[in-house]
């Protein structure tokens, strides 16, 4: 199933609705969400830094993924967020033996 880093900086209200349910009762409603689409949570972080909170999720497609963010970005409780697809290293060995027919700019 493919993998997806989420980052993202709580707002004002997001960090009131933390600090009165905690962070348990946060990640175990982000598992329950994931779940429900056929996913899995593999990590769940609070960060200090560039953001507030960090997951890595398996989810079942590009689209699942869409849905996700289109639904948290619409809560308002979040801002910033970020999604990137990962890849393991054995999909970079398939990657790099993949021919592609490239011609730069100018060549």
């Amino acid at each position: 199933m493919p993998r997806y880093l989420f980052e993202a900086n709580y707002t004002q209200e997001g960090l009131k609705g933390l600090a009165s349910a905690g962070g348990s009762a946060r990640r175990d409603a982000i598992e329950s969400m994931i779940s429900a689409l056929g996913g899995t949570v593999e990590a769940f972080y609070f960060a200090q830094g560039d953001s507030d909170v960090v997951l890595i999720i398996d989810l079942p497609d590009n689209k699942t993924v869409a849905a996700v963010s289109l639904a948290v970005g619409a809560a308002g409780s979040v801002t910033n967020l970020k999604t990137r697809s990962l890849l393991t290293p054995e999909e970079i060995d398939e990657a790099a033996k993949t021919a592609v027919d490239y011609r730069p700019p100018g060549a």
